[in-house]
């Protein structure tokens, strides 16, 4: 935190085991649609404010400049603005800002030695989950509804299903 000035630490509460694991998360059961909704979190830290911040971990290894720009990035950005979404209705006070904490795999080592090499770079992400409640009702709408939504040319499930009919 000290070489990156981020005022923070991170947060201990008795729940941070349960809020990281995959089948349990941060959890809030959203009435309106019967759904528990719930995430695991990588890590959350906490300001001299008092305010939580989200911080999400990716490993990778790259020669290219690390951003939150590109198509799964959007996914990690989402992500994070559901876990700040279920921690705001756990009643915490959260801030936009997250953080995404990278570890890129260097790659230019003589010897591997038994041994893996990371630069870290924290990158700051300022969220807005102020979607999310809209798509859960979204999400409901379209589990009650009788229409199977149209496929989108993107996305490799509806791709997949629709070369398996064409196969058939």
């Amino acid at each position: 935190m000290t070489k990156y000035q981020i005022d923070a630490v991170p947060l201990a509460h008795e729940k941070m085991d349960t809020w990281r694991y995959n089948f349990t998360g941060v959890q809030y059961y959203h009435e309106p649609t019967d759904f528990l909704v719930f995430g695991a979190v990588d890590d959350i830290w906490v300001n001299s404010k008092k305010e939580l911040h989200v911080v999400d971990y990716k490993t990778t290894s790259t020669k290219e400049v690390i951003t939150l720009t590109g198509g799964y990035k959007e996914a990690y950005k989402r992500q994070m603005e559901v876990y700040q979404w279920l921690l705001r209705k756990n009643d915490f006070v959260v801030s936009d800002l997250g953080y995404f904490v990278y570890c890129n795999g260097l790659k230019d080592k003589k010897a591997f030695d038994g041994k893996l090499e990371f630069d870290v770079q924290v990158i700051s992400y300022q969220g807005n989950d102020s979607w999310v409640e809209k798509e859960i009702k979204k999400a409901r709408k379209l589990l009650n509804g009788t229409q199977v939504p149209a496929p989108t040319k993107n996305c490799e499930y509806c791709n997949f299903a629709s070369n398996w009919a064409q196969s058939k």
